[in-house]
């Protein structure tokens, strides 16, 4: 029988892969057979160093997506490089944080850039490219728990993905029959650089793991099996999904 995770000789370019989530899940696309592209502003030597240990193919694509000038270029050098694309993680993100009242207009501009605004266009980017050339594609966006909730002191954060939300639905209505799955994965609470201010706070930390079913913060390792899932054959009927792997958080 055919196995359905089984990425051997699909293309993924995966946006901020320099560390956390976007490594975990470049890693288990190349482990589950995928060649990996992984764009962003620094070369991700670590990452390739992971990838090329799987004996996959691996390309650094240098993307700022503080602004939407890259965006064709990385599609392009991923589809040259490479051979085609077929999986698109949209992980690269940033946070701000500060109380509502003294929320600044650069921070929230800063982060909406990166976390929706850029992400929309890769979308395009690769809805053009996949449709054009009649290929089937999957999506997978990085959305959060505060996709379903309001969080506190991140009003851009939160506002950026609850929007990948609603993104992530629309792209699925307008292009499930097009071949191409978009779906999110929520993650729960990471131990990554994001998340570094929750951890050091000794109050915030203890109130966030005693809400946690599991009872840890996530690995980002945690994500890497949901993303070889949406990746994969074995999701073809899964579109517009935001799928939280959250420790049973929004069970709670």
């Amino acid at each position: 029988m055919t196995n359905p995770f089984d990425l051997t000789g699909k293309v993924a370019l995966v946006t901020g892969a320099n560390t956390g989530i976007g490594q975990a899940i470049a890693v288990a696309l190349a482990r589950a057979g995928a060649d990996v592209a992984a764009a962003g502003r620094t070369p991700p030597e670590e990452t390739r160093a992971l990838v090329e240990a799987t004996g996959r193919r691996f390309l650094s694509v240098q993307a700022d997506l503080t602004s939407l000038e890259p965006i064709p270029g990385a599609v392009e050098q991923t589809v040259e490089a490479l051979g085609g694309l077929d999986i698109l993680v949209n992980n690269a993100g940033m946070i701000r944080r500060a109380d509502a009242l003294d929320f600044t207009e650069s921070d929230w501009d800063e982060v909406m850039n990166v976390n929706i605004k850029s992400v929309f266009f890769l979308c395009q980017a690769f809805g053009r490219y996949a449709i054009g050339q009649g290929r089937k594609g999957k999506i997978i966006n990085i959305a959060s728990m505060l996709s379903f909730q309001g969080g506190i002191r991140v009003p851009s954060y939160t506002a950026s993905k609850s929007g990948i939300a609603g993104l992530t639905k629309l792209l699925a209505n307008e292009w499930a029959g097009k071949g191409i799955n978009v779906n999110a994965i929520a993650p729960g609470y990471v131990a990554t650089n994001n998340t570094a201010a929750l951890r050091a706070d000794e109050k915030r930390n203890a109130d966030i793991l005693a809400r946690i079913p599991a009872g840890r913060w996530s690995d980002a390792s945690d994500m890497g099996g949901p993303a070889v899932f949406l990746a994969s054959a074995a999701s073809d009927y899964v579109h517009g999904t935001i799928l939280p792997v959250d420790g049973g958080w929004l069970a709670r």
